[in-house]
């Protein structure tokens, strides 16, 4: 998709950290200019003063897009203050977690056209994953401009309904999270049987981003690649055994982490 509307309207960035500035820099990557770029952040990093983006500039009044990206707790004091483009044909797509559609437009106006995305930390390296749903306001092509939006920094998904953004979170948003302390385990039950620190660790890294690669460029299931591996009667027939016990392996292990997550988020939404 071009950014021909946000080339000619502009693209104001609310919040520009980790997940802000890696939108933006992906963008910058895929051809837009900075020049069509405002960015509000009270403190730019060095990287960002050398952009060449509009830095704490007067905003333009009609933006083609607002992609909020402050921490939640800074939303009630920014948001506010741009409800006038809300009201407008403007486009706001947010990054930040815990707050919902209807906190959204009890900031900005119930006729805001909205989109929610979760993206999640592997966008740093243009790796993410991000799930996307629109308010009712939100048209078809609202949606596209959100998706090319968040394609500069990984994989989109477009959900059915809200609802489903706090299993997304339980899995993809903070899965990052699950996935570096697999392998904290697998480099510490090395070290337990006698491997070196740095070593167990340089091997759990590798085998796990491997695998992962493997389990995203194949056209096999993560099933029959775990099939693959394991010989009847094997070495990893042995392991996987205690890692796949339904009572006591990883399934119920996860759904029950899953669970806590989808549970804590609803709590700090309230």
């Amino acid at each position: 998709m071009s950014f021909e509307n946000i080339s000619d309207r502009g693209l104001v960035i609310l919040g520009c950290g980790r997940m802000g500035g890696a939108i933006l820099q992906g963008l910058l990557k895929g051809g837009l200019s900075a020049n069509s770029v405002w960015v509000v952040d009270p403190h730019p990093s060095d990287w960002l003063n050398g952009a060449g983006v509009h830095l704490n500039a007067e905003l333009p009044e009609n933006p083609a897009v607002v992609l909020v990206a402050v921490k939640p707790q800074m939303m009630a004091d920014a948001l506010p203050r741009l409800s006038a483009m809300a009201q407008g044909n403007t486009l706001f797509v947010t990054v930040a977690a815990g707050i919902t559609i209807a906190g959204y437009e009890k900031m900005l106006g119930g006729q805001t056209r909205l989109v929610r995305a979760m993206p999640n930390t592997p966008a740093a390296i243009g790796r993410g994953v991000t799930a996307i749903v629109g308010n009712p306001n939100a048209t078809p092509a609202d949606l596209d401009t959100a998706e090319a939006l968040m394609g500069a920094v990984g994989q989109v998904v477009r959900l059915d309904n809200e609802g489903q953004m706090d299993a997304v979170i339980g899995v993809s948003g903070s899965g990052p999270a699950y996935v570096f302390h697999l392998i904290e385990v697998m480099a510490a039950a090395g070290v337990a049987e006698g491997l070196d620190p740095d070593l167990a660790m340089r091997l759990a890294k590798a085998t796990v981003g491997g695998a992962g690669q493997l389990a995203e460029d194949s056209d096999e299931t993560p099933s029959k690649l775990r099939e693959n591996v394991t010989s009847p009667g094997g070495t990893t027939a042995a392991a996987l055994e205690v890692l796949m016990d339904p009572e006591t392996g990883m399934p119920p292990l996860m759904r029950r982490a899953v669970a806590a997550n989808i549970a804590r988020n609803r709590e700090l939404g309230k």
